[in-house]
């Protein structure tokens, strides 16, 4: 039987090297989830592209873990990459709009479905703010994640790079190390790491693990 599966760190690797050959620096709105997973991408693509970083997560309970999760990334990138001058745009939180899109799909576990639509809400956002703003390409750092589902990631990113006429850039950011690297690096600058994803539901099944663990 053929292996179709797409090997989206390689897609990622010619697209960078065409960029180096053409000798540009295009911008990219790279969408993060927070300072621990944008370590090793903003590590990686600080020397091909003018990077905008766009925290945009209303799946994030509660507010205040919002808040801490936003300013540690604005932290990260003000001690770390100052010279590159990469800049950090923060939308303001409105959790009903997760809500509203996994209506339905409050019952299903991590992986599922809800997690499906919930990296839609994100990425849909991601590309329309690109393509209002003329950006050369956008991308997420949630594929730097195990746990995440990089062929959806992908699938959803091009989908909505269709709809906006914007640029997704593949990616697999977890290969060739970079998760492991993104542990590195959170450790070496002190970074804050949850726990859990980031919604209500994830908490919930993240607090029972943890009670399981316990007995």
């Amino acid at each position: 039987m053929m292996n179709n599966k797409i090997n989206y760190a390689k897609l990622l690797q010619i697209e960078l090297e065409n960029i180096e050959k053409s000798q540009s620096r295009p911008s990219l709105l790279l969408h993060a989830c927070c300072a621990p997973c944008s370590t090793y991408v903003l590590e990686y693509l600080c020397r091909y592209f003018d990077i905008t970083v766009y925290f945009y997560n209303p799946n994030i309970y509660p507010m205040d873990e919002y808040n801490i999760r936003a300013d540690e990334l604005s932290r990260f990138v003000a001690e770390c990459y100052a010279c590159e001058k990469i800049k950090v745009v923060c939308e303001n939180y409105n959790d009903a709009e997760f809500y509203e899109a996994v209506r339905g799909l409050e019952n299903c576990g991590e992986g599922s479905e809800r997690c499906r639509t919930c990296y839609e809400l994100r990425l849909d956002r991601s590309a329309r703010y690109a393509s209002e703003n003329s950006f050369d390409y956008f991308t997420t750092t949630l594929s730097i994640s195990p746990y995440k589902n990089c062929e959806w990631l992908n699938k959803i990113g091009l989908k909505c790079a269709e709809k906006y006429n914007a640029k997704y850039l593949c990616a697999d950011f977890k290969k060739n190390n970079g998760y492991r690297r993104s542990c590195e690096l959170s450790k070496e600058y002190g970074l804050y790491r949850q726990d859990y994803c980031g919604c209500i539901y994830s908490k919930l099944e993240s607090e029972k693990r943890k009670r399981s663990d316990e007995k």
